[in-house]
């Protein structure tokens, strides 16, 4: 179990954690958080406490309260025009646990499934843990990190049979968004091959350039699932509230709907005030309209400074994210004494206490992603001594 259950993001932590015990100020760029720098609307806490002050501490059902999952289905008709059963809907603690479910579910040893690099990291220990294998596909950097859909047609012919395709929009860790022709091109190859289709979904709101399309839009009919949840949209990491909704009714997806259900059954329940929290979020449309779009607004401005101050560089480059509050920039190792994005961000942290995350943990290498959170003086004071390094490292 322990070679699969790895972190890249926390895998400095301890190190991080040691410098700030000896007195030395880290600027912790790595955890995507925005909780610990914008605070978790007034609305969704006070619904919080009032579901502790009416005794909701107890086991609640195993698929997830009804007033919450009715509420995510209305969110689904209301921002994507599809209807959506409530009791189609599971709440699971997290994403993490969905995507322990959707593995456990659907991957024995040998299976195979489609991910697309670079990744958010748990996708891969989740697969591997079970023996499963992951068969890749490439976001395209050179085309704002779309996809190639002819590059991904071969890759899903070559992994005839997989499990699950799953696709992450807006993308963690780089910010891309798809389009809805990506997404259709996306649909007609699963067609095509007979691949259920996962898109995780947990920055739909926190997009800044164009109008985000679900797959849910698009997949009518195919076989798919959608994930999401309370981290981000409505900065509520610590909830641990994640949902999985299955907007069809084919023979894939009523079965793979039963045996999650049942998983969902092992663990008794999803953490009750925080379900009864959300439900609240998500019905005041009104509070979280003003909520979410002054969150959207704080942080694609420390995003685009971000991005703006690294492209200034001559030993780093990326492209401007259009979601999420991530920017991925690749480094240009050939005018630097280092030999890899390892190296990079373990020798940053130790000499400039700066902590960011290798980009070889998503799948791409020569990469760093940089959690744009904090505030502006904050990240340009971590973006200069990030610029110091690679001057002192320059060949």
């Amino acid at each position: 179990l322990s070679k699969f259950a790895t972190s890249p993001i926390r895998e400095e932590d301890e190190t991080a954690s040691d410098l700030i015990s000896r007195g030395k100020k880290v600027i912790k760029l790595n955890t995507g958080d925005p909780a610990i720098y914008l605070k978790t609307p007034e609305y969704i806490l006070n619904a919080y406490i009032d579901a502790l002050k009416a005794n909701r501490t107890f086991y609640s059902d195993s698929r997830g309260v009804s007033v919450l999952r009715e509420a995510v289905a209305k969110r689904y008709k209301r921002n994507y025009g599809i209807s959506v059963d409530p009791d189609k809907v599971i709440v699971t603690q997290g994403l993490s646990e969905a995507l322990y479910f959707l593995n456990t579910a659907l991957i024995d040893k040998g299976d195979e499934a489609v991910l697309i690099r670079p990744y958010y990291p748990a996708y891969i220990p989740y697969l591997e843990v079970l023996g499963g294998k992951a068969t890749l596909a490439e976001y395209d950097e050179d085309r704002n990190w779309e996809i190639d859909l002819d590059k991904l047609e071969k890759t899903a012919k070559s992994a005839k049979g997989a499990k699950y395709m799953l696709i992450t929009t807006p993308n963690n860790p780089t910010g891309g968004v798809l389009q809805r022709g990506t997404l259709e091109g996306i649909v007609e190859i699963a067609k095509n091959y007979d691949i259920f289709l996962v898109s995780d979904e947990i920055y739909d709101e926190l997009v800044y350039e164009k109008k985000f399309v679900s797959l849910s839009e698009v997949a009518k009919g195919i076989p798919h699932i959608v994930m999401n949840g309370a981290s981000k949209n409505f900065d509520a990491t610590g909830f641990r509230i994640g949902y999985v909704v299955f907007p069809n009714e084919d023979k894939k997806s009523e079965e793979l709907l039963r045996k999650i259900i049942d998983l969902a059954k092992m663990r008794l329940s999803a953490n009750t005030p925080a379900q009864y929290a959300l439900a609240e979020g998500l019905d005041n449309e009104k509070e979280h309209e003003r909520s979410v779009a002054q969150l959207r607004e704080e942080i694609r401005g420390r995003v685009i400074f971000v991005t703006d101050q690294i492209n200034k560089s001559e030993f780093m480059h990326a492209v401007k994210p259009q979601g999420a509050f991530y920017v991925f920039p690749k480094v240009n190792f050939e005018k630097l004494k280092l030999k890899d994005d390892k190296e990079f961000v373990r020798k940053l942290l130790l000499e400039e206490f700066v902590q960011v995350t290798r980009g070889s943990g998503f799948g791409a290498p020569n990469h760093i992603r940089v959690v744009a959170l904090p505030s502006k003086d904050v990240l340009n004071e971590a973006i200069n001594k990030i610029e110091k390094f690679c001057k002192k490292y320059s060949k």
